[in-house]
């Protein structure tokens, strides 16, 4: 587990109340004589030892904002005559998605460093968040096959889904860098600095921290529109969720969020033969949820520590 002194510990000095100076607390705050405040590896919940980003009504339109020049990007550059192609189409959605959240983020410095948490992430923190992501995309593989059991991808799904990844397919080793680029990284950065980062510890003090967590996980999953996979990426959006508030820190969500992506990109063409008709995989499925779920259980649970709730 990572280290970090208790919440109350007695600290070995302490300046008498109205003596400390700005600085000694996160967020330049006085730190509370007689204890000593959290060091960053703990989740310190906004509204609490660590100001929330932005009011929550502020968090959910800049991040409504941002889904909607996610979505009216194509449109933009289509009547402005460019020629993106599809990485490039994706590339410019994703980066005005988080523009919105940046923009109310930055011209307040407060909200930029509640945002974005603690910078300070040791190795075996992005060590592990990385590891958690391959555990998700292991789960998410079996969950997509279970619920195929109950509603199979329609055909046309399936297609369209093809598509899109040999339309992304690399040319060379340069090109693999730039379409994981696009596919992993950016969306790593840009959907966890709206989601996670401005939004998500926005709503922990009027929400709690489970209401919190679910209405951002319902956000990140509507705003993918796919309803096929809602629940999908519900569950990806809640984990992620959980992870940011146990670390305090919007990375270990980014370094999991990002590595889910790379392997969806990297294996999911060597695995699925177009030539073949779909089959449902029970079996399979099943064993794919439960290793999954067993290895980013202990995981998440390594990682940080149990927020406190909302003062």
């Amino acid at each position: 587990m990572l280290t970090a002194r208790p919440r109350g510990v007695q600290a070995p000095h302490c300046e008498p109340c109205g003596t400390g100076r700005r600085g000694d607390h996160p967020g330049g705050e006085k730190a509370p004589c007689g204890e000593t405040p959290h060091n960053g590896t703990g989740m310190s919940p906004p509204g609490s030892e660590s100001p929330r980003p932005l009011p929550a009504l502020l968090a959910l339109a800049v991040t409504v904002g941002g889904v909607a020049a996610m979505f009216a990007s194509g449109l933009v550059a289509a009547r402005l005559g460019l020629g993106l192609g599809l990485r490039g189409q994706i590339a410019l959605g994703t980066v005005l998605l988080a523009v919105p959240p940046l923009l109310a983020l930055v011209v307040r410095p407060p909200a930029w460093t509640a945002a974005l948490g603690s910078a300070e992430v040791p190795h075996r923190t992005a060590a592990l968040s990385t590891l958690l992501g391959a555990a998700l995309w292991v789960g998410s593989l079996g969950l997509m096959e279970v619920q195929s059991l109950v509603s199979p991808p329609p055909p046309e799904y399936l297609e369209a889904f093809r598509a899109v990844h040999r339309a992304l397919a690399p040319s060379g080793p340069l090109d693999t860098l730039v379409s994981l680029a696009v596919i992993a990284v950016l969306p790593g950065l840009c959907e966890e600095l709206a989601v996670r980062g401005a939004l998500l510890p926005s709503l922990v003090r009027p929400l709690g921290l489970l209401g919190a967590v679910v209405a951002s996980a319902f956000l990140f999953a509507a705003m993918h529109l796919d309803a096929y996979r809602f629940l999908f990426t519900f569950t990806v959006g809640f984990v992620l969720g959980v992870l940011r508030l146990r670390t305090g820190s919007l990375w270990p969500p980014v370094f999991a969020h990002v590595t889910l992506n790379a392997l969806t990109f990297a294996i999911a063409p060597l695995v699925d033969d177009p030539a073949q008709p779909y089959t449902p995989q029970p079996a399979l499925g099943l064993a794919c949820l439960v290793v999954g779920a067993a290895a980013g259980w202990p995981l998440l649970r390594a990682l940080g520590h149990p927020p406190a709730p909302p003062a």
